[in-house]
């Protein structure tokens, strides 16, 4: 259990927040119309999609992202729009003096109509991501917000993109082709701006999981699977709204195809997404039983068993934070500061995820790290609910040996128990 979890573990905090990977974004206004268009490039499938309704405090949105329930991209019911580029900001090296405590794009996302309201949280915090984001609005507005300050839209288009300079020359053609494609033409529409989307997709280790187009005026998002761009689903926001807050599995809007499955087939969390998508299919608790009994046998085809189950409880975590702070990621899973602020709510999915932790801590005799943070995370587990005694216990039970435990579970572990009662 120990070598397989741990890669995924490690890679999973270390990356922190918006880990995207090589992106193609532009926006564009002209005739008229408001478009953005993005590639999303990565090397994990299972794309999600959820939507959040409008609240007292945040405006209706619409987000895209990986299992781990940060947004990629989002929209808001008004028409501003961010996505991501990955980026190579050493923010230790900047002079950040006011970061935003959370999730900065999240906030402008709930809080702003436009660019320009935008920019006055963007005047008051500094952004401490390491990624590009492009930010744009359905008045034709658009910047580029990086570390190191931010890009405005010159003429009726702007590119965000992100290729290495190796000898002072970028190191593939996407940014530059879609810069090329939107000079050389006036058209503005679905199938000149799909276009630049299939001109600049990747396929090999690193592909395009899905492209978007976004109608900012319309609140209409055109979406496409796997770089197949004969294939739409189409997203009218303003209705997914009123259905309430719900989360989907972007491949299920598609027909079936080949090379998408096969894709999704060998990674290594295709395990853990088919136990999920069981749970949502026949029951969590009647899925957890089964997968608990099949681990107990101990058969040796069974050794990614235990680090899907693993997983699967960590993604109902993240199901049920998300749905409880309005569409937010996990922000303790991240460290960030404002991810201990916790305010305590009952969800039947952490009870379901305390029992696969405590079922697999108590099998695991070897890896006392691991161990001590399954310890962590059903101490995390029981603060939500607010049984805070045993989240005490849990806490000091996950960091009691600092030799034997993650450098993250001791800084949250820490972190946790200063804010516990004495």
């Amino acid at each position: 259990m120990y070598k397989h979890f741990l890669l995924i573990f490690i890679t999973i905090i270390s990356s922190g927040m918006n880990s995207v990977k090589a992106c193609t974004i532009f926006s564009c206004s002209r005739g008229g119309e408001t478009f953005v268009a993005a590639n999303e490039d990565d090397m994990t499938p299972f794309t999600r999609i959820w939507y959040n309704p409008a609240t007292k405090d945040r405006y209706g949105s619409i987000s895209f992202g990986a299992p781990d329930m940060q947004a990629a991209a989002a929209m808001n019911e008004y028409g501003l729009f961010y996505d991501f580029a990955a980026a190579n900001y050493d923010l230790s090296k900047l002079n950040l003096k006011n970061p935003y405590k959370g999730d900065l794009m999240w906030e402008i996302l709930g809080k702003c109509k436009n660019v320009k309201e935008a920019m006055v949280l963007l005047k008051k915090y500094d952004y401490a991501i390491s990624a590009k984001a492009l930010l744009a609005d359905k008045e034709g507005n658009s910047i580029v917000i990086t570390p190191g300050g931010i890009i405005e839209k010159m003429g009726d288009f702007q590119v965000n993109s992100n290729c290495n300079m190796i000898n002072g020359k970028l190191s593939c053609r996407r940014p530059d082709l879609a810069n090329e494609m939107l000079a050389a033409s006036n058209k503005n529409n679905i199938g000149f701006l799909k276009t630049i989307l299939d001109k600049t997709h990747q396929e090999g280790e690193l592909n395009t999981l899905y492209s978007t187009i976004c109608d900012l005026k319309r609140g209409i998002i055109y979406v496409y699977l796997f770089h197949d761009y004969n294939t739409v689903y189409k997203i009218d926001l303003k209705s997914e709204l009123k259905k309430g807050y719900h989360i989907e599995n972007l491949a299920d809007h598609f027909p079936a195809s080949f090379a998408y499955e096969n894709f999704s087939k060998n990674h290594s969390l295709y395990l853990k997404e088919s136990i999920f998508q069981e749970m949502m299919n026949k029951g969590i608790e009647t899925t957890i039983d089964r997968y608990i009994a099949e681990s107990e046998k101990s058969d040796p085809q069974n050794k990614n068993l235990d680090p899907a189950l693993l997983e699967v409880a960590l993604q109902l975590i993240k199901y049920s934070w998300n749905e409880h702070n309005n569409g937010a990621m996990w922000d303790y899973w991240f460290s960030k500061p404002n991810g201990y602020d916790i305010t305590p709510y009952k969800d039947p999915r952490l009870t379901s995820a305390e029992k696969l932790l405590k079922y697999l801590s108590t099998k695991e005799e070897k890896d006392l790290k691991l161990r001590n943070f399954m310890y962590e995370i059903s101490g995390f587990i029981n603060f939500a609910q607010g049984n805070t005694a045993t989240a005490k216990d849990l806490y000091k039970k996950s960091i009691s040996n600092p030799t034997e435990a993650y450098p993250v579970t001791l800084l949250r572990g820490k972190e946790m128990l200063s804010r516990l009662p004495k």
